[in-house]
């Protein structure tokens, strides 16, 4: 048990130290451009294109801020803003598809996911489903009414020193929440590998994986990041593209799955302060993930068919 322990953990912290090498830095700059012009730039430029999804020009401050930083920072720029349910709904799917967006998009080249993949994916289902939305719901006119939310408010940061002091703060804390995170969940993957555990869970969910075009090695990849999202579910991917033999493609349509739903059920309940529906965003994300993949899962196998019969005619 002992080795067990020691060997997940090991593998915990070399996980944390392959991401943190991305994350560290790449919050200390989000950080600090939260302090220069350039958000102000970003919104005032995409602010004229917010009526194509039915929108204001101020709608754009939770888009850039959710998709720069975080979703509950996205969350929290829509509080401050009035504005009806239908454009707070829209708000809520378009960032439930697309949020955290460099970070995140970042984590999946470590993994071997090309970045323009990931990219178009999440940036074509947020303009996609809010442009649907826009154009098929007409109800939702009324003027949204936001429930209780706890926020720590703190007195914003004064001054070059003590803004970089709190970018590397923040970042830090990242790490420290990566780490707590990923070394419990990678001893436990191990303790399920070495008790033989991991085959009985890949069975359970084998018939799910396998309508996804995928094999069952996928399943951990596709449980941690349904759970606890891309940044910290793209630990375990390294480790099942490294030991359990996971192939580019599964890989690829099992990140393609989670970009549109992962960690469905914590992203979906914290739209609740926000005074809409809920479930139809749960229907909608997961609804989509199972269309998308399925449909690239079988253009792909039908694009390797035919590239395979067209290789056996050259050689006959």
């Amino acid at each position: 048990m002992k080795k067990t322990l020691a060997a997940g953990a090991k593998s915990g912290l070399q996980t944390t130290w392959t991401l943190g090498k991305v994350i560290f830095p790449v919050t200390i700059l989000i950080s600090l451009l939260q302090h220069t012009p350039v958000m102000g730039w970003i919104i005032k430029l995409i602010s004229p294109v917010m009526g194509i999804f039915g929108l204001s020009g101020e709608a754009a401050i939770p888009l850039v801020i959710g998709n720069m930083l975080n979703l509950y920072a996205g969350i929290a720029a829509i509080f401050s803003l009035e504005l009806t349910v239908k454009e707070v709904f829209i708000l809520a799917i378009m960032l439930s598809f697309c949020h955290n967006v460099i970070i995140e998009s970042t984590v999946a080249m470590k993994v071997g996911i090309k970045i323009w993949v990931i990219l178009a994916v999440r940036i074509g289902l947020a303009v996609f489903s809010g442009v649907l939305i826009h154009l098929f719901w007409h109800g939702g006119q009324s003027t949204a009414q936001y429930g209780f939310v706890s926020v720590n408010k703190t007195a914003p940061p004064e001054g070059w020193f003590e803004i970089v002091m709190a970018a590397f703060a923040k970042a830090g804390m990242n790490i420290l929440q990566l780490a707590a995170i990923i070394i419990p969940l990678m001893i436990v993957i191990q303790i399920m590998r070495d008790k033989g555990w991991l085959n009985v869970f890949s069975n359970w969910i084998a018939p799910f994986v396998r309508l996804l075009g995928m094999k069952e090695n996928t399943s951990m990849t596709m449980v941690a990041g349904l759970t606890i999202g891309l940044a910290y579910g793209a630990g375990v991917m390294i480790k099942a593209v490294e030991e359990d033999g996971v192939s580019k493609r599964d890989l690829t349509l099992a990140f393609i799955f989670l970009v549109a739903c992962h960690a469905v059920v914590e992203d979906t309940l914290v739209f609740i302060p926000l005074g809409i529906p809920v479930w139809p965003l749960l229907v909608i994300r997961l609804t989509t993930a199972l269309l998308l993949t399925i449909a690239i899962s079988y253009l792909w196998k039908n694009r390797d068919y035919h590239s395979e019969r067209k290789g056996a005619v050259y050689e006959g």
